[in-house]
């Protein structure tokens, strides 16, 4: 992976994120499962992706699809059993894969049997395992803290006389993070699946994990406007992203910490000044806290220039940054940006300095699929709808082929397939040299072959018009500059005097090796990754 010896694996991974359900179907019954995507492994090893990381496979009443779990430590039959997972362990580490798991701690499912217990008697063990509060004088809820899925997040149980709280689902009730019994129950579910020989754990809502020990209600959100989510109408910070987290983190990492060669995701959705924190005062959390800005910053080159110069101003002395552009909760690239600038994302995401995620199908322009009424599963559509939440559409099955539901399956998918889904597929593009598809071989080849592109540093990080532009460095491996143009007019970039170098990839086209001297003409929509062969000693 051209990396120094000393340097983890993770920071010069790509990760790939599978979303089980829609990866590949090996039984025909419309959703994937394990076998499935065993079976796809060598495509994934050919592509050049490092690691693999999977949605939750747990079992589970699937009332959020997966997300309420009610056995942390067994396979849902839906997607195979536990020995189909040891077997895919098994192959990915002989094709040199990682494989990195969903973790999912804030909450259970309703049906889970810590929940049973302690919704069974005020007085069970466990009661303390999830968060009851008496109901407020008039007997409403204890307090204002909303549901991310859509009104009070308190839910009466009329047996006890008293409220459970649940950030998402009234299904999916919120464990005790207070309670070091359940914080040790945890730490064992991470540890059987390390245990096991799992790379790594992406823990889910990370920043939900503690709540406010004096359930104080959430401000009111002076921003809100009536076209928001009901959610945004208060500031969470009773309720989410308390200091006390902290230590709750570095709990998990040291559980991590007892393994070798593991890494520590987080997923936050927060502003980079918070997510920043979740590294740790001694880098002792996450090893990974996700960036997402990139998904909610305009695709304009002032933007991200200036996200780029942010996030690397913010990033704790020491820690590794990464890069997100999709995900199972955002609509697709590719459908964001229009497939012409799909190019230009590839290009970034996989030469910015950092560990990229990528997200399955995106390699392949997958689009955001629009999802007809009787069709939504996502249960935050069905619960607020009208605000363009459901999320059914970035996760319909990938297509691999002109063969019946495109090679995902022999019966009709859980979810439809793109309209497109006879031309764009795995098999038509592997047959079209100038494909998406292998556009990101060539920038996963690029950055195996240049630690530069990998892990070296990122400088000079520049907008002029619609022409974004960084340089990438190493000491041993030399300089490399990155050119995109994400307007839809031609641009020019003017080098200093004396500068040239050799184009080692264009995003628009398989053209490589010309040289550049004085300056770079970008047609729309293209992009370029330039070796420098020589440059003025201000950009030394």
């Amino acid at each position: 992976m051209n990396q120094s010896p000393k340097a983890p694996w993770w920071q010069s991974a790509v990760i790939y994120q599978i979303y089980p359900r829609s990866f590949a179907d090996s039984n025909d019954d419309g959703v994937g499962d394990l076998n499935g995507i065993r079976a796809r492994l060598p495509y994934l090893a050919d592509l050049g992706v490092d690691a693999i990381w999977l949605s939750p496979i747990y079992v589970s009443p699937m009332a959020d699809l997966g997300y309420d779990i009610s056995d942390h430590t067994a396979i849902d039959p839906l997607f195979g059993t536990m020995a189909d997972f040891d077997a895919l362990l098994e192959t990915a580490h002989a094709r040199g894969l990682r494989l990195v798991l969903d973790f999912v701690p804030n909450h259970t499912s309703i049906e889970h049997r810590w929940f049973r217990e302690s919704r069974a008697s005020r007085r069970d063990p466990k009661r303390d395992w999830y968060i009851w509060r008496d109901p407020a004088p008039d007997g409403g809820p204890p307090n204002n803290w909303l549901s991310e899925f859509g009104g009070s997040a308190w839910a009466y149980d009329q047996a006890s006389g008293q409220y459970y709280y649940h950030a998402f689902l009234a299904q999916q009730p919120d464990l005790n993070w207070r309670n070091r019994d359940v914080r040790a129950a945890m730490h064992d579910v991470m540890r059987f699946w390390l245990a096991k020989g799992v790379d790594g754990l992406r823990v889910d809502v990370l920043w939900h994990l503690m709540k406010d020990d004096q359930f104080r209600d959430d401000p009111v959100n002076p921003d809100f406007r009536d076209s928001d989510p009901p959610y945004k109408r208060l500031l969470h910070t009773s309720s989410a992203d308390r200091p006390e987290v902290r230590n709750v983190v570095r709990e998990l990492r040291q559980v991590v910490d007892e393994f070798s060669h593991r890494v520590l995701i987080g997923e936050l959705y927060l502003p980079l000044e918070r997510v920043v924190a979740y590294y740790g005062d001694r880098l002792d959390g996450a090893h990974l806290p996700f960036n997402f800005s990139l998904i909610e910053t305009a695709w304009r080159a002032k933007d991200i220039a200036a996200l780029i110069r942010h996030y690397e101003g913010l990033l704790p002395q020491g820690a590794w940054p990464n890069w997100v552009l999709g995900n199972h909760d955002r609509p697709r690239i590719a459908s964001r940006v229009g497939e012409a600038q799909a190019r230009l994302a590839a290009t970034l995401l996989l030469t910015l300095r950092g560990t990229p995620t990528l997200y399955y199908g995106d390699e392949i322009g997958l689009p955001q699929v629009e999802i007809a009424a009787g069709e939504v599963r996502d249960p935050w559509e069905k619960n607020v709808p009208g605000f363009g939440l459901g999320r059914d559409g970035c996760r319909t099955p990938m297509q691999w082929d002109t063969t019946v539901q495109a090679g995902f399956s022999t019966s009709e998918p859980w979810l439809p397939l793109s309209k497109d889904a006879t031309a764009r597929n795995v098999a038509e593009q592997q047959r079209d040299e100038g494909s998406l598809l292998h556009l990101y071989r060539r920038l996963f080849a690029l950055r195996r072959a240049h630690p530069a592109l990998a892990t070296g540093a990122c400088r000079e990080i520049a907008a002029m018009g619609s022409l974004l532009s960084y340089r990438r460095t190493d000491s041993g491996d030399g300089d490399f500059l990155v050119v995109l143009n994400l307007g839809d007019a031609a641009g020019t970039l003017e080098w200093p005097a004396g500068t040239t170098g050799d184009v080692v990839l264009r995003a628009c086209s398989r053209a490589a090796g010309e040289r550049l001297t004085g300056r770079i003409e970008l047609g729309r929509n293209d992009g370029v990754v330039i070796k420098l062969t020589k440059k003025p000693p201000e950009m030394a």
